[in-house]
């Protein structure tokens, strides 16, 4: 079992009662903002933080019938999943629980919304817990009317990292420029990634023709074997797809912030960073661009 799902399970243990779900994903919240290795990220959803990592594990706990969730989630195995995890974490959810178990729901809330603030920033309820200035303050910081590129990748982070990042920098449009938009990472599969980007008011565009052939993509260790590939790209592909990068131009000028996405972390190792390239060649594209 992931360790992380014997923290979501320790927690239920401690608790030895149902929770519902927004106090769940509350205490996990705070919990993991205290932890030395962080066991899950969130972002600023309807109701505040959120993971939708934690919507996923816990969907296969009660698939497995390890937690039950009616009107709320309780753990139904007698396992000991609290002695299970390392000392520091056991402590840190004794402590955690002594701390804020009293709190009912919307104390909780509050608690959360008061203390980091950024995470009621595209809640529905954050008009009863914060007051007009600080909301305001909210949309000043974190709204952006520039128009601008952005690339990104998910080599190494969770899709609520990575859905973090788009958040931050008020992307409107993810373009999804991998050839197969499929993986066994969860949640960046197109299906997954589309109904993310949708709750989050984000559209998800798939750009397969700016893609690269898998085969292409075989046995790529060093740095010269990145730039054979990315030479061969510039060369043999990028110079008959004017007309989708013309629609990324487009994009831009229509909704401002516009993200390509693909796997690499390193944008030098994925062929995003030459599609932004190759539309800095344009005399219509006047955007400056970053690599989140």
């Amino acid at each position: 079992m992931y360790y992380r799902r014997k923290i979501i399970l320790s927690i239920l243990q401690i608790f030895n009662r149902k929770i519902s779900r927004l106090y769940f994903q509350k205490f996990n919240f705070l919990l993991s903002g205290e932890q030395e290795k962080k066991s899950y990220n969130f972002i600023p959803y309807k109701y505040g933080c959120y993971s939708f990592q934690i919507e996923s594990d816990m969907r296969t706990l009660i698939k497995y019938g390890i937690v039950e969730d009616s009107k709320g989630y309780k753990k139904l195995d007698n396992e000991d999943y609290l002695s299970q995890l390392n000392k520091a974490d056991e402590k840190l959810i004794k402590d955690m629980y002594k701390k804020f178990a009293k709190k009912n729901e919307n104390e909780i809330i509050k608690y959360v919304y008061s203390n980091y603030t950024y995470y009621s920033l595209n809640s529905e309820i954050k008009d009863k817990y914060l007051s007009k200035d600080v909301v305001n303050d909210l949309n000043k910081k974190y709204r952006n009317s520039s128009k601008k590129l952005f690339t990104i990748g998910y080599e190494g982070i969770s899709i609520d990292e990575y859905l973090n990042k788009l958040i931050l920098n008020d992307i409107k449009v993810l373009c999804d420029v991998r050839k197969n938009p499929l993986s066994m990472k969860y949640g960046f599969s197109k299906k997954q990634l589309k109904d993310y980007c949708s709750k989050l008011g984000i559209e998800y565009i798939h750009i397969p023709e700016l893609g690269i052939q898998s085969n292409k993509r075989k046995n790529l260790k060093t740095d010269e074997d990145y730039n054979l590939l990315f030479e061969d790209y510039k060369t043999e592909t990028l110079p008959f797809k004017r007309d989708f990068l013309v629609r990324i131009i487009e994009l831009v000028r229509s909704y401002k912030r516009v993200a390509l996405t693909c796997f690499e972390s390193d944008h030098k190792h994925c062929h995003r960073n030459k599609v932004s390239e190759e539309l800095l060649n344009f005399k219509t594209f006047k955007y400056p661009v970053e690599h989140l």
